[in-house]
């Protein structure tokens, strides 16, 4: 007796297996899909970006009814509204602009034709900068979360981006609202990426993310938001004065006064935290002579060969 195949947090589908069109890009494989609704059991699903159709083929093949949409069939999820109260969503937003979709994938003009709007101004795979798609994301992420049903979940299905040597996670900055339910890896399969050679520290992405939130309460419910800041180290409360010191010397070239270090520290929380913080600085050059180099009166370096 054949044993049936369990959820894992990694899952591999090296065959594509049957639904959708595998020859639109972006496309994911309905396995997937099969085996969410295998394990979290849902009476129906519901797809706000449904790409070929994959999430009706796969619902339809485990015998659960479906609503699906798409911007190129008249429904635009930043503007339109959602009609049902759905008890599972999932959602396989662009991976910003790596795949375009509007007037590549399908016709922008045939859409504004039968249904009346430009595709191409809410396409978020049409969107230039980063932050601008990290808000698009968001604000689709909460509208469908908002309509789940008390207990209802979304499973996310995203990925990672590199750039110009930068990476752009929508892992990290993607909200999550509700109970952060599970994390899964997803093996990633024939990439048009695998057939490019890259140079320098550049590390093949071969996985994506589902990301599963759960809602519990139909009002309140916890969010957890990336934020990005800028901060000093010279205000940090781990940051040891070893570390503060080295990290100022760092922008120089050669040697600098003491006086240059009083004037770079004094000011930030290291200091103002500590009464004697120029006495502080001096045992700091002293006591580290594999960091620090005397080079002259009050004059120091950086050691950086062991630094």
């Amino acid at each position: 007796m054949q044993t049936e195949k369990k959820l894992t947090s990694i899952v591999s589908y090296p065959e594509r297996g049957q639904g959708g069109n595998n020859r639109y890009r972006g496309n994911c494989s309905p396995k997937l899909i099969e085996d969410l609704i295998r394990f979290f059991k849902p009476h129906e699903i519901c797809d706000y970006m449904c790409g070929s159709g994959t999430s009706r083929d796969a619902a339809n093949a485990m015998r659960i009814k479906s609503h699906i949409y798409d911007l190129h069939n008249g429904f635009d999820i930043m503007n339109s509204d959602i009609e049902e109260r759905p008890e599972f969503i999932f959602w396989h937003p662009p991976y910003w602009d790596i795949i375009k979709y509007s007037d590549v994938m399908y016709s922008a003009s045939d859409v504004q034709k039968q249904y009346g709007y430009d595709p191409k101004q809410s396409d978020l795979s049409r969107i230039r900068e980063w932050d601008d798609f990290v808000k698009a994301m968001n604000y689709a992420m909460m509208k469908q979360f908002t309509a789940l049903e008390k207990g209802g979940r979304m499973a996310v299905l995203m990925g990672d981006i590199k750039k110009q040597g930068k990476l752009y996670s929508m892992l990290a900055e993607i909200i999550k609202p509700g109970t952060l339910e599970n994390i899964i890896i997803k093996a990633q399969h024939n990439c048009f990426s695998d057939q490019i050679r890259y140079s320098g520290n550049f590390i093949p992405i071969l996985h994506e993310y589902v990301m599963i939130v759960r809602k519990d309460d139909p009002l309140i419910y916890p969010i957890i938001a990336a934020k990005t800041y800028k901060a000093d180290i010279r205000d940090m409360p781990g940051a040891v004065w070893r570390d503060v010191v080295a990290a100022v010397m760092e922008q120089c070239d050669g040697a600098v006064p003491l006086s240059y270090l009083y004037e770079q520290i004094e000011s930030h929380q290291k200091a103002k935290k500590n009464r004697w913080w120029k006495e502080k600085i001096r045992q700091t050059l002293q006591c580290n002579p594999a960091h620090f180099r005397h080079t002259d009166r009050g004059m120091w370096t950086l050691n950086r060969n062991t630094a």
